[in-house]
């Protein structure tokens, strides 16, 4: 698995545990058993061993001298936030949000202040055009309004509406409870190492590509 070499998220998984008719989550919501996020059966991993190992071996068997270790962390990284995006984004589905418009109400919400388009962006990484796009279909719903800076009428200024704010304020519980629940394996320095670990990798990545804008 190389940094572009994606596993799916659900790799290994029967067809009816990746998602209900309903477009909902899962019916067991919960961690699987050994929290490799591939449950026990035929064609997983061996125990103690996730899906990556199993590619990587794969490469060693036909390139010995290949040094595995880079794939073994960015494949791991990517494997993680496939099968967590894929459960995260229940709670927005069942608000009616995509994650593009929680990243949106959230940036609102955590700032406490009114933005306008472009500090939207910033704060989420995204162009201009798909802000606009996304801040047109929470107007359409309620959630935001805008309105005219009286200094400059050439800029908009967008605020949550009270429908807004109870929306966002009623996904992020249900958000930290979920990873919450993913972390509870990793307790006190192993949880503050990783986090230090994943801080460092970032900000190196953030510097040297800088953000991604979607």
């Amino acid at each position: 698995m190389t940094a572009t070499e994606r596993l799916p998220a659900d790799a290994g998984r029967p067809a009816e545990e990746v998602h209900r008719a309903d477009g909902g989550p899962p019916a067991d919501e919960g961690l699987p058993e050994g929290g490799a996020g591939v449950p026990a059966g035929e064609g997983t991993p061996a125990a103690g061993q996730d899906t990556v190992a199993e590619v990587v071996r794969q490469w060693r068997a036909v390139h010995p001298g290949l040094d595995t270790g880079p794939m073994e962390v960015i494949g791991r990284i990517n494997r993680c936030a496939a099968l967590l995006q894929q459960a995260e984004d229940a709670p927005f589905g069942r608000a009616g949000l995509t994650r593009p418009e929680f990243d949106l109400l959230g940036a609102l919400r955590r700032t406490g202040r009114e933005l306008t388009p472009g500090e939207l962006a910033r704060e989420t990484f995204s162009s201009g055009a798909a802000v606009t796009k996304r801040l047109k279909r929470l107007g359409a719903h309620g959630l935001v309004e805008r309105r005219g800076d009286p200094r400059d009428r050439r800029v908009a200024r967008v605020r949550l509406t009270d429908a807004g704010r109870d929306a966002i304020d009623g996904v992020v519980p249900a958000q930290l409870a979920y990873e919450s629940a993913v972390l509870s394996g990793l307790e006190g320095p192993a949880l503050d190492e990783l986090a230090s670990l994943l801080g460092a990798l970032l900000s190196r990545l953030e510097g040297r590509l800088g953000a991604p804008r979607a």
